[in-house]
């Protein structure tokens, strides 16, 4: 294991180090999930470009305060339970936190700094003067919900951020002013609010027969009344209804169509949020059900995740051809991300053995496809706006910085050996390996389709952006008007793909250490 390499690691085991820092980084999480209410409110006191920076500020401190957590949980080699107020749970609320969480919530914080970062030129050019300020509101709040989302303990808890989740990401779709971004904010939140509905469902049929709202207190029920075959029926049930609930909100065909029109309508910066984070909390959450709630046995034996399995397939498969339909870039990078939570449902529904691969597909995903959105508004600057591929030949050769970050997030998504996306790939075929020989031979059939069906319209797409016309026959750099903080985000936006693409072996250790603490 490369955690046994890091000896700073062990310092948090010597008990009295151990006592101390316990009483200050047990506190991160709530203080994360606190402050970025409180900036939430204090947005709206303030002018857009305060906004702005508040927002900012957060997200910077509650990655710092999310590094520090995965720091202390490597160390400690455990998850902590943070009891909020008074009155332990049931009667109080409580967060749990171990390694997976503080990882996830580490990243989401990075990735939507650098997402809204990329995408600011955009945000304050899409978005009306008086609307700003409810932009960077409904963006904050929504971070909230997200690692909300990944701490929580608490069945009710995550159902009042997953309401929260859906309405300010509908929300940052609508703000851009626009007659297609109401259509496509209409049908994104249709389609939400049944997944909410289905969730809430099995919430409360689940209490019904268990009891309890607390994930770990429902698991000994669950694994008591499966034992005993009580119930049996109702728990298969429970068990699809978050299934689907779930499925829907993150855009598990064939529940995607709400998700061309909302990532491809919205600006830049919303839809680089949307893909790169939003849709993983819901499958982060499915995660926490399926080891924490159900246990990974009464899971296997309701066979939900063949059924997850079997979607998973055919969203890579379906998602990457109505990629290679697209004649929009940002709906073909919308209908990419179809194909892409294929790829985690895969890792989902091949089991224990998969989902460590699932868990690194959720970030690498989240450190590529927000680049790709961004790059693609840059390519839009240089083409008048338009998202046509026909209006952007040659865009590339006009922000070559901006073609760079697509080409790595194309190869990415292709799966080119040194980039992430390769990584995901080869890891889901060595998980395939170990199951049943049905699933391993159509898992490795669907990523070989996929992969050439990625390269397809990857491709092609390359070669118009970097065509040259008669009017790009110089290479411009930074575009036509440098944008200072999208040049940052997309160099480190590059950078970290190639850190996850190179350095793998840290990350596989860490979430595999973070998957034995859901045990």
């Amino acid at each position: 294991m490369f955690l046994e390499l890091l000896p700073f690691y062990n310092k948090y085991l010597e008990p009295a180090s151990a006592y101390e820092i316990t009483n200050v980084v047990q506190n991160f999480p709530f203080i994360s999930i606190l402050l970025s209410l409180f900036i939430g409110i204090v947005c709206l006191a303030v002018r857009p470009k305060t906004a702005m920076k508040l927002v900012f500020f957060n997200l910077g401190a509650c990655f710092l305060l999310g590094l520090s957590t995965l720091i202390y949980c490597i160390g400690r080699g455990d998850y902590f339970i943070y009891v909020m107020g008074q009155f332990p749970a049931p009667f109080g609320n409580e967060i749990r936190v171990g390694v997976l969480e503080a990882l996830m919530a580490t990243a989401f914080a990075l990735v939507m700094f650098l997402s809204l970062m990329g995408g600011l030129k955009h945000i304050f050019h899409d978005v009306l003067p008086e609307k700003q300020t409810y932009y960077f509101l409904m963006m904050e709040f929504l971070f909230t919900s997200l690692i909300a989302l990944i701490y929580t303990n608490d069945l009710f808890t995550a159902y009042v951020f997953v309401e929260i989740n859906t309405l300010t990401a509908c929300a940052i779709v609508m703000l851009k002013h626009s007659k297609e971004t109401l259509v496509a904010t209409a049908r994104y939140l249709m389609m939400s609010l049944l997944g909410s509905g289905l969730i809430m469902i099995g919430i409360s049929i689940l209490y019904d027969i268990s009891g309890h709202l607390l994930m770990e207190d429902i698991k000994v029920a669950v694994t008591a009344l499966a034992k005993t075959g009580k119930y049996k029926l109702p728990l298969e049930v429970v068990i699809c209804l978050f299934a689907i609930g779930l499925g829907i909100k993150s855009a598990l065909y064939p529940f995607h169509s709400w998700l061309p029109d909302a990532h491809g309508t919205s600006t830049s910066g919303s839809s680089a949020v949307l893909s790169g984070l939003v849709l993983k909390a819901y499958i982060i959450l499915l995660i926490k059900m399926i080891y924490r709630v159900f246990g990974m046995e009464v899971i296997l034996n309701s066979r939900v995740l063949n059924i997850l399995f079997v979607l998973g397939v055919l969203a890579m498969t379906i998602g990457s051809i109505k990629a290679i339909n697209s004649r929009d870039l940002k709906r073909m990078i919308a209908y990419s991300s179809v194909a892409q939570i294929g790829y985690i449902y895969l890792g989902i529904g091949l089991g224990p053995a998969g989902m460590a691969a699932a868990c690194l597909q959720i970030l690498v995903h989240a450190y590529t496809k927000p680049m790709l959105f961004n790059t693609a508004g840059a390519f839009m600057d240089e083409a008048n706006g338009s998202r046509k591929f026909k209006d952007l030949v040659g865009a590339a050769r006009k922000n070559m910085w901006a073609g760079i970050g697509f080409a790595v997030g194309a190869f990415s998504m292709i799966g080119i050996p040194l980039f992430a996306g390769f990584v995901v790939k080869y890891n889901l075929a060595t998980a395939a390996l170990t199951t049943t020989k049905l699933k391993a031979i159509v898992a490795l059939v669907a990523l070989v389709i996929s992969t050439v069906l990625n390269a397809v319209y990857y491709i092609p797409a390359l070669m118009v952006l970097f065509k040259k016309t008669d009017d790009t026959k110089d290479i411009v750099l930074f575009g036509s008007k440098t944008d200072v903080p999208f040049v940052v985000s997309n160099g480190i936006f590059i950078i970290c793909n190639f850190i996850l693409g190179i350095l793998s072996f840290i990350f596989i250790d860490i979430i595999i250490m973070g998957l034995s603490m859901f045990a």
